[in-house]
Formats: C-alpha cells, structure tokens, sequence
C-alpha cells in the first residue's frame, strides 16, 4: 500500500502583526515552509512588502521561504527575491507574458519554481510548462487581501491539476491558498493538495503549533 506524502502547511506571514514580525516568524518555527506575499499594489490591489524586508526575516528562521510574487511586471525582481533568502519564487500564469522563461530564470537562480492560479484561471492554462514547475498554487480566493472566504469552486480544479501531476510523473507539489481552516483544508487534501497555506487559522489563533497541528492533520 502506498504511503500518503505528509501535508505541508505554510503559514502565510501576510496575516501576522507588521510590527513584530520577527517574533511572528518565530512563533511559527513547527511549520517546515513560510508563505511570504508580495503585492505591488498594480497586479493585486494591496501592498505588503518586498525583498528587504525577506532579507531581514531570513536569518530568523530555518523554515523554506516560500514567496509569492504577486506583482507586474514580475522578471525584473526574480534575482532580487532569491538573493534575500527565496526558496521558493512563485509567479502568476496572468502576470507572466512569458512564463516558460520566467520559469526557467528562477530555475536558474537555483529556487524552485511554482506557478499559481487565480480562481477564474483554467489549468489548461500552465499544460505547456509542468516540465518546469516544482510548485502549482491554486488560489481559493482571489488574490490581494488575507481573510476572505474559501472558493469550493475550486474544487474541481485541484483535482484536475492533481491529475495533471500525476500523468506529468514529476514530483511537483500541489498547494493551496485561501480561506483555508480546519474545516476547508480537508477538502483540499481530498482534491489533491499538499501544501496548504494559511494565514488567519495560524497567526489569529494564541496557540499556533496547535494550529499548525490541526492543518497537518486534515489528511
């Protein structure tokens, strides 16, 4: 019998306190990844922060950084990122006009590569680059603002995408962002998911390793 991989979950620092965020990245040293978002104000309509701010975070915490670019244009930014401490650079399909080589830049700034999906995106849409993602994101709220409600429309395509996956035979993870709690993470992980971020059902809770717990659990 096949042993199922073990979720991932990522506590999205964009739902943390601003100003001490050196502690709110220590206060969630259980989790192995670190969502980070960065939003421009122009592609999503928010601003969180940039590579300084990664930079200064880095040496706080042994976890993977996993970054989201949420940002237009988005090549101009892949070196800076993985200089301050990316492990992980994750791009838009919509804010990537040429997304095979974005891909291949981070591939060659030795990050993995993720791709993620707005809700109103289809998963044909990233068919032509699985032979260059480490990382699929699937967006379960439309991107900008931590705190909205999960999209069951999503559903479906998770797990067409987890379908995807496994007629790629790569080993590329599947993640989830959005609305996700106790409730909505098994959901995901029945659709397919691997990795799941989560910003409020973490950082809004006093006891954060149990809520990392509560999340590892939803397989």
């Amino acid at each position: 019998m096949t042993e199922k991989p073990s979720i991932i979950v990522a506590p999205s620092l964009l739902a943390a306190d601003f100003a001490r965020l050196k502690d709110e990245v220590e206060s969630v040293s259980r989790a192995p990844w670190l969502h980070l978002d960065v939003m421009d104000g122009h592609f999503v309509p928010n601003i969180s922060f940039g590579p300084s701010v990664i930079a200064a975070l880095r040496k706080h915490t042994k976890a993977k950084f996993d970054v989201h670019l949420m940002i237009a244009p988005v090549d101009p930014y892949l070196e800076a990122t993985a200089k301050a401490g990316a492990d992980h650079i994750t791009v838009h399909v919509e804010n990537a006009p040429h997304v095979h080589r974005t891909l291949q830049t981070i591939r060659s700034l030795g990050c993995k590569a993720g791709i993620a999906l707005c809700p109103a995106t289809p998963p044909e849409a990233i068919s032509e680059v699985m032979d260059l993602v480490d990382i699929i994101l699937v967006m379960t709220v439309n991107p900008g603002f931590g705190g909205q409600s999960f999209l069951a429309s999503q559903l479906p395509k998770i797990k067409k995408i987890s379908q995807m996956i496994k007629e790629s035979g790569r080993d590329i993870v599947l993640a989830v962002d959005g609305g996700i709690d106790p409730k909505t993470a098994p959901l995901t992980v029945e659709a397919g998911a691997r990795m799941l971020v989560a910003g409020s059902a973490i950082y809004g809770q006093s006891d954060r390793d149990a809520a990392i717990r509560a999340l590892q659990g939803a397989d």
